[in-house]
């Protein structure tokens, strides 16, 4: 897997967030603010969802793709990088998901 289209991708987010909110879509979405990216993001769950139902192998990397990218957005505007998103997914590597969730129970 190359990470590297993720540091790209996080980088141009990055340098939307100055941008005019006329000049492009991200800048835009940021300028309507956190309840928008959030929107985005349910819509665009759902979509990935539908496309599963349905089977269709191309429209669900289409709309993970999707997803992704305004999850992404979403870390940007956060002040996150998707590099803590990968070092978690690292972190978890090896711990069975039940181990994983039983440990998440118990610091509740």
């Amino acid at each position: 897997m190359n990470n590297n289209v993720l540091a790209r991708l996080h980088q141009t987010l990055l340098d939307r967030l100055e941008a005019d909110a006329d000049s492009s879509y991200v800048a835009a979405l940021y300028a309507r603010g956190l309840d928008e990216i959030l929107k985005k993001i349910g819509e665009e769950a759902t979509e990935t969802v539908i496309a599963a139902k349905q089977g269709d192998a191309d429209r669900i990397i289409y709309e993970t793709a999707d997803l992704w990218f305004h999850s992404m957005v979403l870390l940007a505007h956060q002040g996150l990088d998707p590099q803590q998103v990968i070092d978690e997914l690292e972190r978890r590597m090896g711990t069975s998901g039940i181990e994983e969730k039983a440990a998440r129970s118990a610091q509740n």
